[in-house]
């Protein structure tokens, strides 16, 4: 049986499938077979997974770790796989959803990526997959991937409550209920048959940064920023009033979204051309725990320090440049006062401390302006490019030009939404 071992602390952690012990009791939904497992380093529980094997000699896995993370995974044993390397791969659902990954090998016959939920949810409903991978077209029929998606969460539950050794079999769906032999009484002035009337959800104020592109008005910022928005999405550039902005397109799988104002705006922010080095300064302008800290954006410095994120994903740069809950969305400048990312995520450093040990610092990351430009491009949105070698400027005189195009982007959600952000 293939076996994946991962363990996830707000970052991804890939140990070789020989460290990987399991599995523990079982899931066997149709061609599908696995179960729970531990890391043999630790002998704590990693992670719930099951694979199928395919005529192509291609298998397909797909786990859940111990925090919630989903992953999928390919293997061969006629590949010879470099591990750490990139590997880009992109996979259709159905012949409608599409969604671009990078890859990480973690021996040479298997690699892994990460899935966002969008593409979870597209997965439960498909019953075909194809995927491009290593200059091959694979095509995988995808059977029961609603139960198996099901067994292998109810696995991760399970197993984090009462450990592998009482694990048994997550293949069955769980019970419902039997109706109670004598209907209790009411303690409520409505009718006993009358159905319950569903709760409100509770609506919070959520804030994020955007910045703003385009002459015509359009903004930048993640989509995570608006995902969970309930009703108008407002924007507040510094020192002029509140406007209600435009919704008009999202990439989900990249993070980004685009909104627009309702009149022209002056200010923009343009693009830096040219390549961005490791070890080059950086800074990120934002609206972190904005009202708690100060109504004010906040500037910080620091530098890159890598040119791709977790798993070696190269949309992303790492940087040591400090942003918290608040700071999404914004623009990371070059030292000439040029866009070279959107401020997308920093590490959790208490769940990443679990499972390490160490308290990572200063681990934070931003979308390349290589994913933001094909997002502007293909949203036909037509943004300044800075081709020429920025010149130097001081801190206080990049947070100076950006304090005009920075804006605050703010609207209410739902609670349970917004404390997924």
């Amino acid at each position: 049986m293939l076996r994946v071992t991962v363990l996830l602390a707000g970052a991804l952690i890939w140990s070789s499938a020989a460290l990987a012990a399991g599995p523990f009791g079982g899931i066997h939904i149709g061609p599908w077979n696995g179960g729970a497992y531990t890391s043999d380093t630790t002998g704590d529980f990693s992670h719930c997974a099951a694979g199928a094997g395919y005529k192509s000699g291609v298998s397909l896995v797909l786990s859940q770790n111990a925090i919630g993370a989903w992953l999928l995974s390919f293997a061969s044993n006629a590949w010879r796989l470099t591990v750490g390397q990139n590997i880009p791969i992109d996979i259709t659902l159905d012949g409608q959803a599409q969604f671009h990954f990078a890859a990480t090998p973690a021996s040479p016959q298997l690699m892994t990526t990460v899935l966002p939920n969008s593409a979870i949810e597209q997965l439960r409903k498909s019953t075909l997959m194809m995927a491009n991978v290593k200059d091959q077209t694979l095509q995988f029929s995808l059977v029961s991937t609603d139960q198996l998606l099901s067994a292998i969460a109810t696995c991760v539950v399970k197993v984090k409550a009462a450990g592998v050794t009482n694990a048994g079999d997550f293949s069955a769906p769980p019970a419902k209920p039997t109706a109670s032999a004598t209907p209790a009484k009411s303690t409520s002035a409505a009718p006993a048959d009358a159905p319950a009337a569903p709760a409100k959800p509770k609506l919070v104020d959520v804030n994020g940064t955007g910045f703003v592109i385009s002459s015509a008005g359009h903004i930048l910022t993640n989509n995570h920023v608006i995902a969970g928005c309930v009703g108008d999405v407002h924007g507040n550039l510094t020192g002029e009033g509140v406007a209600t902005l435009r919704v008009v397109s999202k990439d989900e799988t990249n993070d980004l979204a685009l909104l627009q104002a309702p009149n022209p705006l002056s200010a923009v922010a343009a693009i830096r051309g040219r390549s961005i080095h490791s070890g080059d300064s950086v800074v990120a302008i934002g609206y972190p725990y904005h009202g708690l800290l100060t109504s004010d954006f906040t500037v910080s410095t620091g530098i890159v320090n890598s040119l791709s994120g977790l798993l070696n994903d190269t949309r992303f740069l790492q940087i040591s440049a400090q942003v918290q809950p608040g700071n999404s969305g914004g623009p990371l400048l070059d030292t000439g006062g040029n866009v070279v990312g959107v401020v997308s995520a920093k590490i959790n450093a208490l769940k990443f401390a679990k499972v390490t040990g160490d308290i990572p610092q200063n681990i934070n990351f931003a979308i390349k302006t290589g994913a933001v430009r094909d997002f502007l491009d293909n949203s036909a949105v037509t943004y300044q490019l800075n081709e020429a070698a920025p010149a130097e400027l001081k801190t206080t005189q990049i947070a100076d030009m950006a304090r005009a195009y920075t804006m605050l982007i703010s609207c209410s959600a739902n609670g349970a939404e917004a404390a997924k952000r």
